[in-house]
């Protein structure tokens, strides 16, 4: 089917001004389809011919201005309109088809105690497969939604909804907002309703998740009102929508979803396990981040998705620094901001899918190209880059212009330049200069310091364009504990520098560049500072110049610059000692993703993964006080992952807890059972019996992946069955599928369908969809194949005409970072052929030029 061109889109908003939409879903006609009736309310601007969007299952009628239109004209999604000038009324009635892939309208049906629940996700073009409309964002109208639901459901929408006669609910009118804001969630909800500012406030999930969401709902509400109440000290423009709901719904593809009025949380938010005080920081990140797109997004919404990033960016940057400000119950959301979304946007804007934070209109010619702009650029580093103009602005001059693009766009629609001409209005500062700069590059700087010690003065030598204001900490042993480091200095620096900064006093024994992390770029460390982190790394005293550290090491290793056994061993003297959580999750992640699953060459894993089994056992003890549970339970999950024998496992699952504690959770039940699959020490007989004990949404998708992850050759046939031929298999079972299939300890085993991915994935990725396709391209790919076979094979594949464009985006990424692995595999073989360094020497960047 064809996607929505740019240029389709702005000929049709000048055609067209749309005023209203009445909608009427049936959602009591069966379980394949609902009955969808929309009445389209515009006017035409002159006379011409354009298209309405409609993806049905069956069209029954389409009728323009009370005269019936032939249902056949329908040509894939678009149903062609001849229009004269003036105000027209379009009535489409159909049968929509319900989704198993989280787009569209999802259905789901909760193996717990069989409850139907139905929830819209409309993003980009899938209001088209609910029903028809002008499907565009820059074409804004108020929406009247009415939802026949079975006599049990309640029925959530955008706006307040009153139940009639008849299972009919009525829905509040929207204020204008795009179609793709749209929302509706229908079931058997568990909700909880307060209010708060005078507005109603409602939580909501399915009724087998009751006890979880109860047990959290104190928790969920307080950080919610909080970030409200905060953002109103922020944004001069209140609250646009009559009522905030927010709806933890099954099998959602995304975190969560901005639907004015409705936000849509993917529902394992409601944790039915224990979690970590920072999975618990993440959710409040999540509802501060989407709370901000009520504002920045839903009442001023980008014009094409060329800007999606003033969407996304924004909320990004909002969601970490009003958790901060507004909450006193978690740790510096920086700081996790810092060691696990940073790092996100700097592997994607090293990759060659990288593209501008705000990329030029001409680059995002369609929806289908929009759609893969949504990665570790909008977000992370667009963020990143508004955290530094704030740093560089002055939040009070941010927050000026920030309001005069609400004021003057409420509503409406906004493009990069409105939101530039916005905050220069509140500055002398050159924002326009900032944004060619930041917003309109790509890549990332790399800067590296080059201390003098006749002159006493820093230089720092930056490759790359962009302008940057950092702090550069300047720190020296702690004369009571040489293992300590004590901060002598702070000194800011714009790079580049008109003069070397001036260093008072000898040569410190650590200089950190970008001290705080308030900008986007590569740090080195000089081979003195270095040889000081690896003494002394966790004796730093502030977690954030810890953070910068340890990503400054990571960037090394992904660079060849850094021995990936070198960072194990620092992760193993460091880690500890190490007291912020977020710092131990992001590093023993890149440890056992990166380090152990692709940087080491096979024969070099057993010894990793000892390593990580000694050090998480070391954190286990170090938590046998009962202090610090989330650090115990991290460290528990990482020994389970990292087990290269099945005694202990086997152990801890029939005593159904670990010696101390915690006891075992079906999370954790899942997980070493899962590990034991990989080892050969499960079977079905005990994956049938653990999914009987759990048989909920989360226990069917913990058996698929054990089942996958069995290593014999039956089980991994039916598994690829599963996955590209059966397409019965919901969005969430294929993924938890293809997470247990590819295993690097069964890479004999698995050789085989290492060339059958490529076209089994294309097939399936055009038969079922962008959503599919991700999926399969993120977890289905056999990223444990680093080799030249499997790079050549892929590149190959490549070359071919018959990928979706999410599907090709996804393969591009994968095959760059298998490059990348086998570099980094050289590089480390290299190094251990040549004579011995000392560890200094051995970690010592190499020196880059000026630039």
């Amino acid at each position: 089917m064809p996607v929505l061109t740019r240029d389709e889109a702005q000929t049709r908003a000048q055609l067209l001004d749309v005023q209203r939409y009445t909608v009427d879903l049936d959602l009591t006609t069966g379980d394949e389809t609902f009955d969808s009736t929309s009445l389209i309310r515009f006017t035409a601007r002159t006379a011409g011919d354009t298209f309405v969007e409609l993806r049905p299952a069956t069209l029954r009628s389409v009728t323009l201005d009370g005269q019936p239109l032939d249902p056949e004209a329908l040509a894939g999604n678009r149903f062609p309109l001849t229009l004269t000038e003036g105000a027209h009324e379009l009535r489409v009635d159909a049968a929509m088809r319900y989704s198993r892939t989280g787009e569209g309208m999802h259905r789901f049906t909760d193996p717990s105690d069989g409850e139907t629940y139905t929830y819209t996700q409309l993003f980009m073009e899938d209001v088209q497969q609910v029903f028809a409309a002008f499907d565009q964002p820059d074409l804004k109208a108020v929406f009247e939604l009415t939802v026949t639901a079975p006599d049990a459901w309640t029925v959530l929408a955008n706006g307040i909804t009153t139940r009639g006669a008849d299972g009919r609910w009525q829905a509040a009118p929207t204020p204008r907002i795009s179609t793709y804001l749209v929302a509706v969630a229908a079931g058997p909800w568990h909700s909880i309703r307060t209010e708060h500012a005078g507005l109603p406030f409602g939580i909501h999930c399915r009724r087998s998740l009751a006890p979880h969401l109860d047990a959290d709902a104190d928790e969920i509400l307080d950080v919610t009102r909080r970030c409200f109440d905060r953002y109103h000290e922020k944004f001069e423009e209140p609250y646009p929508f009559d009522s905030y709901d927010q709806a933890f719904v099954p099998e959602f593809n995304a975190g969560a979803m901005e639907n004015p009025g409705l936000v849509t949380f993917r529902d394992e938010f409601v944790y039915r396990s224990a979690v970590t005080v920072t999975e618990r920081q993440t959710r409040a990140m999540v509802i501060a981040h989407e709370m901000a797109h009520m504002w920045f997004g839903d009442l001023v919404t980008l014009k094409w998705w060329d800007d999606i990033w003033l969407n996304e960016s924004f909320a990004e940057y909002m969601g970490y620094q009003t958790v901060n400000e507004a909450t006193s119950r978690f740790p510096d959301t920086w700081v996790d901001f810092g060691v696990v979304r940073k790092p996100w946007g700097y592997d994607a804007d090293q990759r060659p899918s990288t593209h501008p934070v705000a990329p030029d209109p001409e680059a995002v010619p369609d929806t289908a190209s929009a759609m893969l702009n949504f990665d570790g650029i909008s977000y992370a580093k667009g963020a990143s880059a508004l955290r530094q103009l704030v740093a560089w602005l002055g939040e009070k001059e941010f927050l000026a212009g920030i309001n005069a693009h609400f004021a003057r766009h409420k509503f409406g629609n906004a493009t990069l330049a409105d939101f530039i001409d916005n905050l220069a209005s509140a500055t002398d500062r050159d924002v326009h200069g900032w944004a060619e700069t930041w917003l309109r590059t790509t890549g990332i700087d790399t800067l590296t310091p080059a201390y003098d010690p006749a002159a006493g003065t820093l230089d720092v030598h930056r490759t790359g364009s962009r302008p940057h204001r950092i702090a550069v900490g300047l720190y020296d042993h702690d004369l009571a504990d040489d293992a300590r480091l004590v901060l002598r200095d702070r000194i800011e620096v714009d790079v580049p520098q008109t003069a070397p900064a001036a260093v008072p006093g000898p040569r410190p024994a650590l200089i950190v560049l970008n001290d705080g992390d308030h900008t986007y770029a590569k740090v080195r460390l000089d081979a003195a500072s270095w040889d000081t982190a690896v003494r002394s790394l966790s004796g730093i005293p502030d977690p954030i110049t810890r953070a910068v550290v340890w990503n400054a090491a990571r960037d090394m290793v992904r660079d060849g610059e850094l021995a990936p056994a070198a960072y194990l061993t620092a992760a193993r003297a460091h880690l500890p000692h190490e007291k912020d959580l977020a710092i131990v999750q992001g590093v023993l992640g890149f440890a056992s993703t990166h380090i152990t699953d692709r940087y080491l060459a096979p024969e070099d894993r057993p010894d990793a993964l000892a390593l990580l089994t000694d050090l998480t056992r070391d954190l286990i003890r170090r938590t046998e006080d009962g202090k610090d549970p989330s650090l115990r339970l991290t460290a528990v999950r990482h020994c389970i992952d990292a087990a290269g024998r099945p005694g202990t496992l086997q152990g801890w699952l029939a005593e159904g807890a670990v010696p101390g504690g915690p006891d075992l959770d079906p999370e954790l039940r899942w997980r070493i059972l899962g590990r034991l699959a990989v080892l050969g020490a499960t079977d079905e007989a005990a994956i049938a019996a653990e999914l009987d004990r759990d048989p909920s949404a989360t226990g069917q998708e913990g058996a698929a992946r054990c089942r996958a992850a069995l290593p014999a050759a039956e089980a991994k046939a039916a598994a690829w069955e599963r996955m590209f031929t059966d397409d019965s298999l919901s969005n969430y079972l294929f993924t938890a599928t293809a997470q247990g299939f590819w295993q690097p300890e069964q890479a004999d085993l698995v050789r085989q369908y290492v060339p059958r991915f490529y076209p089994d994935a294309a097939a399936l990725a055009r038969r079922r969809g962008p959503a599919i396709a991700e999926a399969a391209g993120r977890h289905a790919f056999p990223a444990h194949a680093v080799d030249a076979e499997s790079l050549s094979l892929g590149e190959q594949h490549l070359a071919s005409d018959d990928l979706i464009p999410a599907l090709r985006r996804k393969i591009v990424d994968q095959l760059d970072d298998l490059r990348r692995a086998l570099r980094v595999r050289t590089a480390a073989q290299a190094r251990t052929a040549s004579p011995p360094h000392t560890p200094a020497q051995a970690a010592a960047p190499a020196q880059p030029q000026d630039a």
